[in-house]
Order: C-alpha cells, then sequence, then structure tokens
C-alpha cells in the first residue's frame, strides 16, 4: 500500500464504499501531480479476479463521484488523470483475501523466520497453508513475513496438486480451494 496523503485517504473513503458496492477491493490509491493535473491511481481486485470489463465499470463509477466531488468543492477538486487497474503478479500478499486468490500458486514468503518457497493450498481469514518441499504446513499470519508469488510458465493444475496430498490431507480441502484449483486446470 502507498504511503497515505491526507489527500489520498480522502479519496480513499470517499471511493471505497463505491469500489465495495461493484464486489470489488480498492486495494491501493495514490495521487501524484503531473503538472497542473493529478495523476490517481486506483488499484482493485476481487476474488475472482478482475477482467477488462469490469475495471472500465469501476473507472466509469470512480469517475463519476471524482466529478461530483469536484463540482461540490469537496475532497477533490482540479483537473486529473484517473487510472484504473489490477494489482498484478508483483503485489505482496499481505492479507487474507491475497492469500485466498493466492492458492494454487508458487510463492516465496518468509515462514517462522526463514524463507521458503512453497504451493500455498488453502487459506481463510486466521492462516495459510503451504506446501512445502511435499510437506503440508500450516502457518498463523502473524508467523508470516509478505508473500510474493513466484512465475510460473507452467503450473500444476489441480490434479497434480492433489496427487501431491494424502487422502486426509485431501478430505480438508474446501470446497472453494478444490473450485480454484479446478479453474487453474481448465485455463492450463
Amino acid at each position: 500500500m502507498t504511503a497515505r496523503t491526507p489527500r489520498s485517504q480522502q479519496l480513499t473513503e470517499l471511493l471505497g464504499p463505491v469500489i465495495t458496492s461493484r464486489g470489488y477491493d480498492l486495494e491501493d490509491l495514490s495521487v501524484t501531480s503531473a503538472g497542473r493535473r493529478s495523476l490517481i491511481r486506483v488499484i482493485v481486485d476481487g476474488d475472482d479476479g478482475i477482467d477488462l470489463d469490469a475495471v472500465a465499470d469501476v473507472s466509469r463509477a470512480v469517475s463519476e463521484v471524482l466529478d461530483g466531488a469536484e463540482d461540490g468543492g469537496g475532497a477533490f477538486a482540479g483537473p486529473y488523470v484517473l487510472e484504473v487497474s489490477s494489482p498484478g503478479t508483483d503485489r505482496p500478499l499481505s492479507e487474507p483475501r491475497h492469500w485466498r486468490r493466492a492458492v494454487g500458486r508458487l510463492v516465496t514468503v518468509e515462514a517462522d523466520g526463514r524463507p521458503v518457497t512453497a504451493r500455498v493450498l488453502s487459506a481463510d481469514d486466521h492462516e495459510v497453508t503451504l506446501q512445502v518441499d511435499g510437506t503440508e504446513h500450516a502457518y498463523p499470519f502473524s508467523a508470516l513475513g509478505r508473500g510474493k508469488i513466484q512465475i510460473e510458465f507452467s503450473r500444476p493444475g489441480q490434479s497434480e496438486v492433489l496427487d501431491d496430498l494424502s487422502e486426509e490431507d485431501e478430505d480438508d480441502l474446501s470446497e472453494e480451494d478444490e473450485d480454484a484449483l479446478s479453474e487453474e486446470d481448465e485455463e492450463a
């Protein structure tokens, strides 16, 4: 998350509910000067990702709110350039929702004070289950640093990840985790 200025904090409070009402999360917002204009960068994401149509929808909604605030002389006034995008793979995994969205992905993270490369098997609001060197480990968020997704040109699908789990572990996968892995199989 970018350091908050009073102006970006005001805009976050103004735009957050608009983005949330469309089913997405406001991941970051920054405001920088670009000559006489302000450059407003808004990063949004959702549990199912965000496609170009959704980016366009969010962009229109944010523009309407900004134009209304400008007309009213409120939190924002003046000419601006708006950029709305998704966070990309270089976003650090720092919130439970980031880890949930990374199920099936290979990540690097500091876990219990040591760096590991692992596959995310599941995540909820309290912990993340990682497969490290073929062994499953559950970590509370307090034991993890910021994770980083590793780019894989040929990620294993659900069947390959599930083959690595014992039958008992497979039963512990939530339906959402299995659905996420199945969708990755279909995309591959």
